[in-house]
């Protein structure tokens, strides 16, 4: 898949990022590349290899599952802007 300006300024846009050619450009290539590369991924041979494989022979760590103190939420929202009984309040961002 071939990546265009037109592509970036379009992903631009719906990140609300505003970029200059040169950004573009700059995007454009990176893009490309890491399409590139995940294209490079798909012809490998995965067949038998669980999908939480790891190179390395780690085990992960388990912590116990201890209770502890927590604020209460009148505390936590004391300092904010605006805010109702337990949650913050901010502008909209989306339309």
């Amino acid at each position: 898949m071939e990546i265009t300006a037109e592509t970036v300024r379009g992903l631009a846009a719906l990140a609300q990022l505003e970029l200059d050619d040169e950004e573009i450009e700059r995007m454009r290539r990176d893009l490309a590349a890491m399409l590139d590369y995940v294209e490079e991924l798909s012809g490998l041979d995965v067949e038998g290899v669980p999908p939480t494989a790891h190179v390395l022979d780690v085990m992960t760590p388990f912590r116990r599952d201890d209770e502890v103190r927590r604020l209460p939420v009148s505390e936590v929202v004391r300092n904010a802007p605006e805010h109702d009984e337990n949650s913050y309040v901010v502008p909209k961002v989306l339309e």
